[in-house]
């Protein structure tokens, strides 16, 4: 298998540990720690376990480095799991603001412009707002 395969493999498995990682946890501070599949429960345990001797940043680094690692194995990677490259250091605990467009051109219609920005700023609190009812409607109908 090609090392391009692998990083490929490796970036996917990453991606997904990532993400259901932070689902178990999720899911496990909600009170559905017994529904999880059984590997979750585990890689949650050990996390927990963990929590008494490191931060929670660490414990969850290596959670989320033992969840990669199985996922690699999983999805084909060949031999062990390659280090990801270092990310870019997070903005976390800080507040950042958004730059605004570009200012209108002269030419352009007034009318177009009281409502457009309007429309661009409520849209993504509208998607927001749509997926977190359809999370809470998926998740009661699975559980109930």
């Amino acid at each position: 298998m090609s090392s391009h395969s692998n990083a490929s493999i490796a970036k996917k498995a990453r991606t997904k540990a990532e993400v259901d990682f932070a689902t178990w946890l999720m899911m496990a501070k909600l009170g559905g720690f017994d529904d999880l599949p059984s590997n979750a429960q585990s890689f949650l345990t050990n996390y927990r376990t963990r929590l008494e001797t490191m931060s929670e940043a660490e414990s969850t680094a290596v959670a989320i480095r033992e969840v990669y690692g199985a996922y690699y194995s999983e999805m084909g990677g060949v031999g062990s799991a390659p280090e990801p490259r270092a990310r870019a250091p997070t903005t976390e605990g800080k507040v950042t603001r958004f730059q605004r467009g570009p200012k209108p051109q002269p030419g352009q219609s007034a009318a177009r412009h009281s409502t457009m920005p309007m429309i661009r700023r409520s849209l993504p609190a509208l998607l927001i707002f749509a997926s977190m009812v359809a999370l809470i409607v998926a998740y009661k109908f699975l559980t109930w």
